[in-house]
């Protein structure tokens, strides 16, 4: 990893997109995606991308890159990840990594492990079940990963449950990632009391839908491949075809976005490469920047 590289991560709705745009602007710096969803082309209000007024203020990386059918996963996207960061510092600029995909991130800044790739095939039977029956069989092959899988999360339950099926061998032992020295990055993690956060993802889901969003999904090609799991699309689809009232639409993507945030942060409090910054404590982008400056350089 170029030694330069920045981290700006965080669950959704921390206020990672502001402060990564102020530090570029004041570091010579460019962004790079490191969200699961925003690297795909389509959806951007759903998927809550930089708008076009934000993404002309600095060069971005990794945004809209790839069709929704095409699959991605930590592995490639370190691929499509590292010669950018290299190239980036190679031009004497900072590269400033945004986002809070965790296995992404953690593939930068940990490196991976030798795990076999992805099987499409795999990975269709295992979208045909149920969160629940996945689990049931990832616990059956190996129980140990009731200490290193994030059971609430589909994505990373198929993962694991992936690897054991394809090797033959319980993907807890596989993994070395969580053995080795914490990396030596400068990162920082955008955090919320719990009440303030879930305030801003609520009132986030109301621009978002004030926005456009509804119309957005109604006039999107069919969507398929990773977006379908993006939150709010199967909810405002549910709406679309009468199912369900907007104010419960509201209600069901709000709610769904607070339990992938609570996720998220379990997910960083393990990664202790990463500096926790408390927003209430920063209150402007200036005294936010000042202090990832004064932290970085320390």
């Amino acid at each position: 990893m170029p030694p330069e590289t920045l981290y700006i991560v965080g669950p959704t709705a921390s206020g990672k997109t502001t402060a990564a745009l102020h530090l570029a602007l004041q570091l010579n710096g460019e962004i790079v995606n490191a969200d699961a969803f925003q690297l795909y082309q389509g959806l951007d209000l759903i998927t809550a991308k930089p708008t076009p007024e934000q993404l002309a203020l600095v060069p971005h990386h990794l945004f809209s890159h790839l069709a929704s059918t095409d699959p991605c996963d930590a592995q490639r996207y370190r691929s499509l990840a590292l010669p950018i960061l290299h190239e980036i510092a190679s031009r004497g600029r900072i590269p400033i990594v945004v986002g809070g995909s965790g296995l992404y991130l953690k593939a930068l800044t940990h490196g991976l492990d030798p795990l076999p790739p992805g099987d499409p095939t795999l990975r269709l039977h295992l979208a045909s079940l149920t969160l629940e029956e996945k689990v049931a069989q990832l616990l059956a092959l190996d129980p140990a990963s009731a200490e290193n899988v994030p059971l609430q999360n589909p994505r990373y339950v198929e993962r694991a449950l992936e690897i054991c099926l394809l090797t033959g061998q319980p993907q807890s032992t596989l993994r070395t990632a969580a053995t080795r020295p914490q990396p030596n990055v400068h990162g920082f993690c955008l955090t919320w009391p719990r009440e303030s956060l879930h305030q801003r993802i609520n009132d986030r889901v109301h621009l978002m839908i004030n926005a456009g969003a509804i119309t957005e999904i109604e006039n999107a090609e069919p969507i398929t491949g990773a977006l379908l799991k993006a939150i709010g699309v199967h909810e405002i689809q549910s709406h679309l075809r009468g199912e369900i009232s907007l104010t419960d639409t509201i209600s069901a993507i709000q709610q769904a976005t607070r339990r992938y945030a609570k996720r998220q942060m379990t997910w960083f409090r393990r990664e202790a490469c990463f500096q926790t910054i408390c927003l209430p404590d920063h209150p402007t982008p200036e005294s936010l920047s000042a202090f990832i400056r004064a932290s970085s350089h320390a």
